[in-house]
């Protein structure tokens, strides 16, 4: 369903473990809106919501909801860091189009 790279996988533990509250796992959404028509919403997670597809990643589990895993479906994330900014990054198979900010897409 989805894959992370290993940027990714860091970036998302070292989230866990700075965590000012326990999370188990990092949630990725796809919400209406964005300049594109849909974009991304993540976050920690601590446990998992009915309907969810649990992804397992180098011991990160990957909550992903029911309404967003068909918009996902082959995506992978990778994390980059850069002197004007620094995120998580989506190469989406099902994103016909994206914006240039790279968090939206269509």
């Amino acid at each position: 369903m989805i894959t992370l790279t290993d940027k990714a996988v860091a970036a998302v533990k070292t989230a866990l473990s700075a965590a000012s509250e326990p999370a188990d796992g990092f949630r990725i959404m796809v919400e209406a809106g964005g300049c594109s028509g849909f974009k991304y919403s993540l976050g920690l997670e601590s446990v998992p919501r009915e309907g969810d597809a649990i992804v397992e990643t180098d011991g990160i589990k990957l909550f992903v909801d029911a309404d967003s895993q068909p918009h996902v479906a082959g995506m992978a994330v990778d994390f980059i860091t850069g002197l004007e900014s620094s995120g998580f990054v989506f190469d989406n198979p099902s994103a016909r189009q994206k914006c240039s900010c790279g968090k939206s897409f269509g």
